[in-house]
């Protein structure tokens, strides 16, 4: 049956099954937490935020080397599902703060905001470095957008669930639905782990501990052309992102009667992104991505960012902005993010779990909170709707140069030698 839809190989069906679930069950709990943590964004001071941003800014500096420390030294079958339940224990915290009222509610507030906006970057960097390990390239571009449609699944059933249940149980009750999922998630990369030689012989070696030291992320960063460009293809996403959303916020403020209209059209254009994205993910990326090529496949996104930014120049409405969010957003995770997660899969394993993890939360982190500053600097300047639109075309532009230049460059991950326990195994056959 999913041979349908998707080009997977009878040994790998059981892997992208469970990899998928694995995305589902991150993602929903995600959806299912992120109401509750704008509405702790109000109750902790609306005018508090740029503040929180800032510290969740400061906690991803610490929470990296932690992260790279400890998959030095321990193998992934152990670290990711241990960093799952800190999370998932740091969830259960909350609860009982919020439940029994010891600690005031409006710092608990703001707490759980910051941690919401350092745990959703940093366990989807985790789920995608860990499929870079498991799935070769190869395998990446036929598989990685059906296993990424499990994501795009969760974040359509989280809200239902969340709105259906909230009533009954209450919002802080619902934050147990997510420890649920989160351990779920937990078992799904347990399972995986037993079944890396099915889905790839060399993904064995994974299960060693990649070693190193915990800044060596930042260091390849440093010196690596490709790893320095594929930051700069996330800051540009970021930017163009950044710049989006503000045209966004213009357009509906200035068209939009009343806060329930506003939340209306948010809800419509999310609506169609995530629809159109699960509609491309299980049918056209894993099919498209290996016929069309890496280069056109990354470059899908910023072509559409350029147009889309023109189009709003030239016709400034609500419409335009619908129909370029939906396309934008629904092309950027069924094309541009398993494309960008397949360049990963021909890197070293420090460079996918340390430098990933760097690029995938501080260098986003940080570029959010920059493009946001130069996006208000420049309407300060004068720049209006149409200013703002152009000004963000050289930034797509630029982008198209980065990932044809990613593509063309990337080049086959070396096999990777078997753990010593493997080759000792072999030996005595």
């Amino acid at each position: 049956m999913l041979k349908r839809f998707v080009n997977v190989k009878d040994e790998e069906v059981g892997s992208v099954l469970l990899s998928f679930l694995y995305f589902f069950t991150l993602m929903c709990g995600y959806a299912i937490l992120k109401p509750l943590r704008d509405a702790m964004a109000i109750e902790g001071g609306v005018k508090k935020v740029p503040w929180l941003i800032t510290a969740g800014f400061g906690v991803m500096l610490l929470a990296v080397p932690v992260f790279s420390a400890l998959v030095s030294r321990w193998p992934r079958r152990r670290v990711i599902p241990l960093v799952y339940r800190f999370f998932l224990f740091n969830l259960l915290g909350f609860f009982v703060l919020l439940k029994l009222g010891v600690v005031e509610r409006e710092w608990v507030a703001r707490a759980f905001f910051v941690w919401v906006g350092v745990y959703n970057l940093f366990v989807v960097s985790i789920f995608w470095s860990f499929m870079a390990d498991l799935f070769s390239t190869e395998q990446g571009r036929r598989l990685f957008g059906f296993i990424a449609a499990g994501g795009t699944a969760g974040m359509i059933v989280g809200p239902l669930l969340a709105t259906t249940l909230v009533g009954p149980l209450g919002p802080v009750n619902l934050m147990l639905l997510s420890v649920a999922l989160l351990e779920g998630s937990a078992w799904c990369v347990w399972l995986l782990s037993r079944r890396a030689a099915v889905v790839q012989p060399q993904a064995a070696a994974g299960e060693a501990p990649v070693g190193g030291s915990i800044f060596a992320g930042l260091r390849l960063l440093a010196t690596s052309p490709f790893l320095l460009l594929l930051g700069l293809q996330t800051v540009l996403y970021t930017l163009t992102s950044t710049f989006l959303y503000f045209q966004q916020l213009r357009l509906i403020e200035a068209t939009a009667n009343g806060l329930s209209e506003y939340t209306a059209i948010s809800a419509r254009i999310d609506l169609w992104v995530q629809l159109l994205t699960l509609g491309l993910q299980t049918v056209v990326t894993g099919r498209l991505m290996p016929r069309l090529g890496l280069a056109a496949t990354l470059s899908i996104v910023p072509v559409l960012t350029v147009l889309g930014f023109l189009g709003l120049a030239a016709l400034p409405t609500l419409g335009v902005l619908i129909g370029f969010k939906a396309l934008r957003g629904a092309s950027h995770y069924a094309f541009e993010r398993p494309g960008r997660e397949v360049l990963f899969t021909s890197l070293d394993r420090e460079a996918k779990y340390k430098s990933k993890s760097f690029i995938d939360t501080v260098v986003y982190r940080a570029s959010d909170t920059v493009s946001s500053w130069l996006n208000t600097g420049l309407a300060g300047l004068g720049l209006g709707m149409v200013g703002l639109s152009l000004a963000a075309v050289p930034m797509a532009a630029l982008w198209i140069a980065v990932s044809v230049w990613l593509a063309r460059h990337q080049r086959p991950a070396a096999p990777a030698e078997p753990p010593p326990l493997a080759r000792t195994a072999d030996a005595t056959r």
